[in-house]
């Protein structure tokens, strides 16, 4: 089995590889609170229509004052066509169309009440689409929070469902990273862009609806320069896209490096690493730096570029929209309408080309997390699956071959009886199998050939769970959570009492060291529990299996960190615990095993020899040679 490596968090990938489809299963996940996705639709919808009213009727204000203005330069009584047929006499023919175009009432002056009423409405307007755009927040905020929280549960679910191989094979990094970086990244871009999009392409239709309203030929205009602006993005984003990649790259690499450091650190002091360490600090640093650079400095162009096509966009429309005014085509508040909505128009554009490497690095987190849930689990437990009971322990290995990769085999043809109540010993060199025997017979692998009975039922038939529960497994790597020592002592039998917690602290010699603690059995145990030592760790993990009073137990080096006092007290303990009970015991000190019923020797996966420590001392065999080089290297 493959080492796992420590977590290595770096930044969210690139884009998807399948964009459609990746949008797609995520959209059908947002459609799942379909009312809410249709009320944040509908507030888009209804407060982009109010947004984009606005400015043509405050055009129709500006019209007001302009034409009260200008008709209080003109005598009262007179009719707008004796003014205008003055102009033209006067030579003022373009003044003359202008007074013509309007609605124009000589010596009037400015119409204060229907200006008020006008930027009455206006007011009104804008504050009912605030009050949308807030709502729409505020249901675009429940809807991606609601869909980010299922998927956690599916992801945690199906992390429980998956395989022993799965973590084997794939470093402990990535799947922090799956479950934890890219789903947070997934909340944090459809949250800025879900609605953003949703309203720029709503501002964009109804725009670009009210400027040909207004003028096709200055709409036309404003249109004509979208494509330049697309152009110039496209190629800037394709410059800065690997430039992207080798930045989110480097900082994994960067990551992973210090991680590995830090959790090292003893190591790197004492064998004077330091110096080599800060070397590929410096270079994976400095790589970092000259990626994330490049990337932010090209991508960081593409909003002036946007800047300029906004402005150069309303030079054109200015201009063209002044002669219209004075040929009298247009009036001066559609104008300055028009000027509004071309900013409106490109704006929503520039917020989109701003929008889409968050939308793309969102859907790159979501299709890895899609990944992780379409991972093959494990076969489906049988229903009504047959389970002896009661529990009587006889272990049988018939015929049993396993490899973890299909061309490397491991243990082939392998044959072994545990009766019941028996402890079977199983020893021999790193990498002989003896680990992958317990995975298998707790089923976190399968067996490829020949099959594991528990008293005379195929395990492979059993429900795991149920077969689990009657297991207590002592590991060499030991695991505590943060919480209390009584928590973690508990872990396996959790309606146990404060009496039974105890007892079995006792059972395991782990209550002195608990009541000495600064608050007894309520002490916090940090996390992987770094506040104890390795020995303290393993007895606690001794007094859980004490505590869940497993019919079998599996114990895989379970005294190797405690010191040799303690070993004797505590084999003296676990010897009570295995009486009656079947029990595995995978062990390298040949002398914490001299009393087991069967020893088992394995060597590349193949049993050569078995039997009890004495008649295998005499055979002069396998284990003969492990156990006299145990002991005469300590002679000697």
């Amino acid at each position: 089995m493959s080492a796992m490596r420590g977590p290595m968090l770096g930044l969210p990938p690139a884009k998807p590889k399948d964009f459609k489809a990746t949008f797609k299963r995520l959209a059908e996940r947002l459609l799942r609170d379909r009312l809410l996705v249709w009320g944040v639709i509908s507030f888009g919808v209804v407060g982009t229509i109010l947004t984009v009213v606005g400015p043509k009727i405050l055009g129709h204000a500006t019209d007001i004052v302009f034409t009260g203005f200008l008709s209080s330069k003109f005598p009262d009584g007179a009719t707008k066509a004796e003014v205008v047929a003055q102009l033209r006499a006067n030579g003022e023919d373009k003044l003359a169309s202008l007074v013509g175009s309007v609605d124009l009432q000589p010596g009037k002056g400015i119409d204060y009440t229907s200006l008020s009423w006008v930027l009455g409405a206006v007011l009104v307007l804008y504050v009912v689409a605030s009050v949308l755009t807030w709502f729409q927040g505020v249901v675009t905020t429940t809807v991606v929070q609601r869909t980010v929280a299922t998927l956690r549960d599916d992801v945690e679910a199906k992390i429980h469902r998956m395989p022993l191989s799965y973590f084997d094979k794939t470093e402990r990094g990535e799947v922090l990273s799956k479950t934890t970086n890219d789903i947070d990244n997934i909340a944090q871009s459809f949250q800025q862009t879900m609605s953003q999009l949703l309203t720029s392409i709503l501002m964009v239709i109804g725009t670009l609806t009210m400027m040909l309203i207004i003028s096709p030929l200055l709409a036309l205009v404003a249109v004509g320069t979208i494509p330049i602006a697309f152009l110039l993005t496209k190629a800037i984003a394709k410059r800065s896209q690997p430039q992207f990649m080798a930045q989110w790259a480097s900082t994994g690499r960067l990551n992973g490096h210090i991680e590995e450091v830090f959790t090292g650190h003893e190591v790197v002091k004492v064998f004077g690493r330091q110096a080599e360490a800060r070397k590929v600090f410096d270079e994976r640093n400095d790589d970092l730096f000259k990626a994330a650079f490049k990337a932010q400095f090209i991508s960081g162009v593409i909003q002036p570029v946007m800047m300029f096509v906004s402005n150069l966009n309303y030079v054109l429309v200015a201009v063209i929209g002044g002669l219209r005014v004075a040929s009298g085509s247009l009036s001066i508040g559609d104008v300055q309408a028009f000027i509004q909505y071309s900013r409106q128009f490109t704006q929503p554009l520039t917020q989109v080309a701003a929008m889409i490497n968050l939308l793309q690095s969102g859907l790159a987190s979501a299709e890895r997390v899609f990944r992780l849930l379409d991972e093959p689990e494990e076969s489906a437990d049988i229903a009504d699956a047959p389970f002896p009971d009661p529990i009587r322990g006889r272990v049988v290995f018939d015929d049993v071959s396993f490899a973890y990769k299909p061309d490397e085999p491991l243990i082939e043809h392998l044959n072994l009886t545990a009766e019941p109540g028996q402890t079977i010993a199983i020893v021999g060199p790193t990498g002989a199998g003896k680990t992958t025997l317990t995975n298998l017979v707790l089923r976190f692998y399968d067996v490829q050939a020949g099959r594991i009975t528990l008293d005379d039922v195929d395990i492979s038939h059993m429900d795991r769970s149920l077969l689990r529960d009657n297991f207590g497994v002592v590991l060499q790597d030991t695991w505590l959570f943060k919480g209390t020592i009584r928590e973690n002592i508990a872990y396996g039998a959790h309606r146990a009492t404060e009496e039974q917690v105890m007892a079995a602290a006792e059972a395991a010699y782990v209550d002195h060291f608990v009541r000495t603690s600064p608050d007894g059995y309520d002490t916090i145990i940090e996390d992987e529990g770094t506040n104890v030592s390795a020995g303290q760790r393993q007895l606690l993990t001794i007094a859980r299996a004490f505590l869940a009073d497993p019919a079998i137990l599996v114990l895989d080096e379970a005294t190797s960190s405690v010191d040799t006092r303690t070993e004797s007290l505590v084999q003296g303990a676990m010897e009570q615990l295995r009486s009656g009970r079947t029990s595995f015991v995978i062990a390298h000190r040949l002398s914490t095993i001299r009393d087991a019923d069967h020893i088992v020797v394995m060597e590349d996966g193949h049993i050569v020899e078995q039997g009890t420590h004495d008649s295998l001392r005499a055979a002069g065999g396998a284990y003969e040679r492990l156990y006299s080089a145990q002991f005469a290297g300590s002679t000697v």
